[in-house]
């Protein structure tokens, strides 16, 4: 199964639409997961059309529409991998001890807000990663987005994408 994470897309107000590179992943995906930050009803929408499979969470720029239409926490079970996504963390220091504490049942969680890429494991075993933000670096060398493919219930591959120049309005 073949994973695609967003996360702080924030279109269209940091960036017209994805990059191009970005809409390919999505295209081959089985399941796109997205951490919040959509800003844009519609691009929900056309994410949402575009998938074979859309796993999302609000986040704290998304409007009351996204609100109710989306979870704070998604979580859903892909061939027995537990996986979970939610928009914010907290800061880095004391984050996995957080998430261990938070997020007991999940295997994975997939989180943004920083727009700083992040992928580590905390001592309960619970995989953390942060795609960044395939349209807004910050203050990252590159904008990002990550795959990652899901084989016997196990999350392997797991590839962060830099994006040269992500599209600005």
């Amino acid at each position: 199964m073949r994973l695609v994470l967003l996360a702080d897309t924030h279109v269209p107000r940091r960036a017209r639409d994805l990059p191009g590179v970005a809409w390919e992943a999505v295209d081959e995906a089985d399941v796109v997961v997205h951490a919040g930050d959509w800003v844009s009803d519609e691009f929900c929408d056309v994410l949402a059309r575009r998938s074979r499979r859309l796993v999302g969470c609000h986040g704290n720029n998304d409007g009351p529409t996204l609100h109710r239409l989306l979870p704070r926490v998604a979580r859903v079970d892909l061939d027995g991998l537990r996986l979970g996504v939610v928009h914010e963390t907290g800061p880095a220091t004391g984050r996995e001890r957080r998430c261990d504490a938070a997020y007991p049942r999940l295997d994975v969680l997939v989180f943004g807000h920083s727009h700083i890429p992040w992928d580590s494991i905390t001592p309960a075993g619970l995989r953390l990663l942060n795609p960044g933000s395939p349209t807004d670096r910050r203050r990252q060398p590159f904008a990002t987005f990550m795959t990652a493919e899901i084989r016997a219930g196990a999350l392997v591959d797991v590839v962060l994408h830099q994006v040269d120049r992500p599209q600005r309005s």
